[in-house]
């Protein structure tokens, strides 16, 4: 009896630390990426989520972190902690990058239809955004969840551990070089998004310039602002559904491949 129930005390010991190193990756991955990472979602909440998804893939992950750690001392334990956290941080900041290009370049949008001055406030970040940008920001977080992409972000997760074993560092190199090829996708991406509206500010500001030089005498600027303004949100309001689907059409393959 003593020594069954010691063989099951350190197996539910070592099953609990497996499931710890697993909630290390999963819960540095969730607190970064958009939508579970918002900085709206209290940070208790975010940690539950976490924890319960630990929880849910512990059945099917714990296994292979158990094969994976050689032995419980506390320098073992202390580097696949520091690893499995660095892992899940880097996969949630590739995921990250899709939102804060799409900032930069709904900032531009913006600015291209004269509505950059308009105080706004920070929805998914901390950073106060003009309301143009929060829009795109918003329906496009809200999209995730809508179409069921946030599975998919669970799904990645558990691949994550075939492509990056529990307790393996991540190349430093490697690991640069894929995050400054993500930054380039997701800025071609959000350039994609955004360039209806990099058209329509130049070919306004060519005809408002171009008016203003054949009558130099009426402040052509101010009085075209109100008219450039119109003409922006009616194009956004016929673009914004494209635009949505194109980005929600990137991040969706880059979950899948990544």
């Amino acid at each position: 009896m003593i020594s069954g129930g010691l063989v099951f005390s350190t197996y539910s010991a070592s099953l609990l630390l497996a499931v710890f190193l697993l909630f290390c990756r999963i819960g540095a991955c969730l607190m970064v990426i958009p939508g579970f990472g918002s900085s709206r979602i209290p940070v208790r909440v975010r940690l539950f989520v976490a924890l319960a998804v630990s929880l849910a893939l512990s059945p099917l992950l714990a296994g292979g972190v158990q094969d994976a750690l050689p032995d419980e001392k506390l320098a073992t334990v202390a580097w696949f902690i520091g690893s499995e956290l660095l892992t899940g941080a880097f996969i949630g900041f590739l995921g990250r990058a899709f939102l804060a290009a799409l900032e930069t370049l709904t900032t531009l949008v913006s600015m291209a239809i004269g509505m950059s001055n308009m105080p706004g406030m920070p929805i998914e970040g901390t950073d106060a955004l003009p309301p143009v940008a929060n829009i795109f920001t918003v329906t496009a977080t809200a999209m995730v969840f809508i179409t069921d992409q946030h599975w998919e972000i669970l799904r990645g997760l558990a691949a994550s551990y075939e492509a990056i074993p529990a307790g393996q560092p991540i190349a430093a190199v490697t690991s640069l070089e894929q995050f400054a090829e993500q930054m380039g996708r997701t800025f071609v991406l959000a350039l994609r998004v955004c360039s209806p509206f990099i058209v329509y500010t130049i070919v306004i500001n060519l005809a408002v310039g171009l008016v203003n030089k054949l009558t130099p005498q009426i402040p052509v600027y101010f009085i075209s602002m109100p008219f450039v303004i119109a003409g922006g949100l009616y194009f956004l309001y016929l673009t914004i559904v494209e635009a949505i689907m194109i980005f929600l059409d990137g991040y969706f393959t880059w979950l899948q491949v990544g």
